[in-house]
């Protein structure tokens, strides 16, 4: 039975994460006449705007990576060629990629004062534009589609990888054609799969800030933006922001069904087919075509983008600000590092008391601690914020506005929201694999409580709470809406001076910030790829 000491702790570490959610819906009931003026007139003039750019910008996103990512699952599963081993690993080197990173590098290489455009203007003797404008929807829907397919590849290549092979075996001594065992056996078998990495990559390209204000894309999110900063109304903004969350949870329930569907799938398939069926092997033309299609994503999505911040990188050595370079990576390591610490902390409470006491009060709380994931940053920084202007309106000199926007508190707090569900999957996945028959033992033998975590469930938890530090690590090095209005002042990190770097066009010196978020993102893609290899 939970004891109410610990019960008071785990509803309040609960309260306070998910405290930025409730907010947004709480600010509804304070719909005054400006925030009704403001809205009126975002719906009479851009919101129609905002929302078909948003539409089409998802609806491509959503073809772009279901292609793409089972195209590539599909060739790396179910046929053998040269350098298959090779892109099982390398077609998740995108995921190192933020999608601004990505956005910057084409945008230095390809515009029209770029190297390329200018080398072919010189060289043929041309005039104008040589490509079309990459600041444009469908430049954003090619790096959005080269930066998260693989959610749909890795969930896709899971799927087909544990029964494909055997049922298109057992198709093709039933004489269906190679086409068919395909169209028939492997699709629907990955269906669930493609879906539940769509809605995972719509919810990433919705939470998106540095694409569509880099490229000048009015989506959703800018909207946002523009009701709270430049329109100074933060009820409108968190009601746009409701609005906005309301459709990433309807992502978020149809990427928790599609899990549901694709265990069911696989529990269903367990028995059938004994024997370890083979991929079917490629040779010559063939082979050379499932080579280019899975070549393609990664160079587009991971080699060009590194190449093109390279050549800044290498050309302008000597202008490089490697002194301010120092600071910013020290501000992004401190925030990132005590971040990881706070959330692997919480997720270690939380799972504790979920191992030692599953009642549905710690199932919730720990599920409502979940939601942050799926929350865009720019709805988090809005609904952290809504609570704080209540308070200083009711009590001004409470100092907690200062507390909030000008200490680390506000950005640590946005971060916790945002990324301890991250720790809290790695921890609950350690704490699968620790037998209920240790903690059985351990209570017979007088141990219970907190020496019950810290004798037995730590030893057996360190590589699960590291994993779970370093992709929190990763996570907040990388986020960059809550960092860019919360972060301290004279506290720049990495990701906010690339986006400011790029926005006024010094993209070469953005380049050295930016391949650092790369290579840091590196290290989730490593230790991934060293999982799915031991399975």
């Amino acid at each position: 039975m939970l004891r109410w000491p610990a019960l008071a702790l785990l509803m309040l570490l609960a309260g306070v994460l998910v405290l930025p959610v409730f907010a947004l819906g709480g600010s509804w009931f304070g719909f005054d006449a400006a925030a009704r003026d403001v809205l009126s007139q975002m719906a009479q003039t851009v919101l129609p705007d905002y929302t078909l750019t948003s539409l089409v910008l998802c609806l491509s996103v959503a073809l772009g990576v279901a292609v793409v990512g089972m195209l590539t699952a599909s060739v790396v599963t179910l046929f053998d060629f040269p350098g298959r081993r090779s892109f099982e690993w390398a077609l998740l080197l995108p995921l190192a990629m933020p999608a601004y990173v990505v956005a910057y590098a084409y945008t230095d290489f390809l515009q029209f004062g770029g190297p390329l455009q200018t080398w072919i203007r010189d060289t043929f003797a041309l005039r104008g534009r040589v490509f079309p404008e990459v600041r444009s929807t469908p430049g954003a829907v090619w790096v959005f589609t080269f930066t998260l397919y693989p959610y749909v590849y890795l969930l896709a290549r899971t799927a087909l990888a544990e029964r494909a092979a055997q049922l298109m075996e057992a198709a093709r001594l039933l004489g269906a054609s190679l086409p068919r065992r395909i169209r028939e056996v492997a699709l629907p078998l990955a269906r669930p799969a493609v879906a539940a990495g769509v809605a995972l990559a719509l919810m990433e390209t919705l939470a998106d800030f540095g694409v569509a204000s880099y490229f000048g894309i009015q989506t959703f999110t800018a909207g946002i933006y523009k009701a709270w900063l430049a329109m100074d109304n933060r009820i409108a903004a968190a009601q746009l922001a409701t609005v906005l969350l309301l459709t990433v949870a309807a992502l978020l329930w149809v990427e928790q069904r599609a899990q549901r569907r694709m265990r069911f799938a696989a529990l269903r398939g367990s028995r059938a087919g004994s024997a370890e069926a083979q991929p079917v092997r490629l040779r010559g033309g063939r082979a050379a075509l499932a080579i280019a299609v899975c070549a393609l994503p990664v160079v587009a999505g991971f080699v060009l983008p590194l190449l093109f911040m390279l050549r800044p990188l290498i050309g302008g050595w000597d202008v490089l600000p490697w002194g301010m370079f120092v600071q910013w990576s020290r501000n992004s390591v401190w925030l990132a590092g005590l971040s990881a610490l706070l959330a692997t902390a919480v997720a270690l409470t939380l799972g504790f008391a979920l191992r030692t006491w599953p009642s549905a009060i710690t199932r919730g709380a720990v599920q409502l601690t979940s939601l942050g994931y799926a929350v865009p940053g720019a709805v988090i920084v809005v609904g952290l914020l809504l609570p704080v202007g209540w308070l200083q309106a009711w009590r001004p000199d409470s100092g907690l506005a200062y507390w909030i926007t000008a200490t680390a508190l506000g950005i640590v707090w946005a971060y916790l929201v945002r990324f301890t569900a991250v720790a809290l999957q790695s921890v609950q996945a350690g704490y699968a694999r620790i037998p209920v028959s240790l903690d059985d033992s351990a209570r017979m033998l007088g141990t219970t409580g907190a020496a019950l975590a810290a004798r037995v469930h730590w030893p057996l938890l360190r590589r699960a709470t590291l994993a779970a530090a370093l992709l929190v690590f990763v996570d907040v090095m990388k986020e960059l809406p809550a960092t860019l209005v919360l972060r301290p002042f004279n506290s720049d990190t990495l990701a906010v001076v690339t986006y400011q770097l790029a926005r006024d066009e010094r993209l070469g010196e953005a380049a050295l910030p930016a391949l650092t978020l790369v290579l840091v993102g590196l290290v989730p893609v490593i230790m991934l790829s060293r999982a799915l290899r031991q399975k």
